[in-house]
């Protein structure tokens, strides 16, 4: 898996250098649209069409979950979990927080995660039992214990309202017992910053799978915990995701709470 895990890094970063290269001259016209506010690029199209083929290279007969749809094929084993480029919305603005995110899963079960954040380069890792990386260095979660003194991050519905009510009550309650909440823009970024004790956690719905795959394992392997909203394990495929450090169940029960 050590070996597999470094193979995954190289192709990662290899796919890094080409966004690098695409956003020097990248022009907002060359957005398509997947539905309301549900942005994508010939970018994400071309970088995971890059990942496809270099991680079936890797890893002969695993299945896809990708985003932009390259390869459906499902393995009965292993299955890759690809977002080429989390954060589009950020990139074709200019805004430099987004990632390239790959999670591998044997069956049900997490087994590798990469999350690679290009504008600072720092490429997260982890196997699963063998702990959390950022670019080869230990990171653990942070050591805050108090939810008082907690940095949180979250994202914003962007085409699914039904929610807002219990979503703004949920910011409400938080913003006025936390150091703040930030909106990064990529559920990729906000949890290896989790992970890495930049923030005490982090919540969000409306996600799928490749989102959070890489990043939910991530965080455990840093020493945190990863539930969905009802505190289960349905986080990776249940659309909802709470994670965090020793305060995550503080911040599980306040979000129940409005929820």
């Amino acid at each position: 898996m050590q070996r597999l895990l470094q193979d995954v890094i190289v192709l990662v970063k290899e796919t890094g250098a080409f966004i690098r290269q695409e956003a020097l001259d990248f022009e907002p016209s060359k957005i398509e649209y997947k539905g309301q506010n549900d942005l994508v690029s010939y970018v994400d199209k071309a970088a995971e069409r890059i990942l496809v083929e270099g991680l079936a290279e890797i890893l002969p007969g695993s299945g896809f979950i990708a985003e932009e749809g390259t390869s459906s094929k499902r393995s009965d084993g292993y299955n890759w979990i690809i977002d080429p480029l989390d954060g589009t919305t950020n990139f074709s603005h200019g805004l430099p927080i987004y990632a390239i995110s790959v999670a591998l899963m044997k069956r049900e079960e997490l087994v590798l995660g990469v999350v690679y954040e290009l504008n600072r380069d720092e490429c997260f890792h982890a196997i699963k039992g063998g702990g959390a990386f950022l670019n080869h260095m230990p990171i653990q979660v942070s050591q805050v214990r108090t939810i008082d003194q907690a940095l949180l991050a979250t994202g914003f519905p962007y085409y699914d309202f039904e929610e807002m009510n219990k979503y703004l009550a949920v910011l409400n309650a938080l913003m006025q017992k936390t150091h703040g909440l930030r909106r990064m823009g990529s559920a990729a970024v906000d949890l290896a910053y989790t992970a890495c004790g930049r923030f005490e956690g982090f919540f969000e719905y409306n996600l799928n799978a490749w989102d959070v795959a890489a990043g939910a394992l991530l965080v455990q392997e840093a020493g945190g915990r990863v539930t969905d909203f009802n505190g289960g394990s349905d986080f990776l495929f249940g659309r909802e995701i709470v994670a965090g450090n020793s305060i995550q169940p503080v911040l599980l029960e306040t979000l129940q709470k409005h929820w």
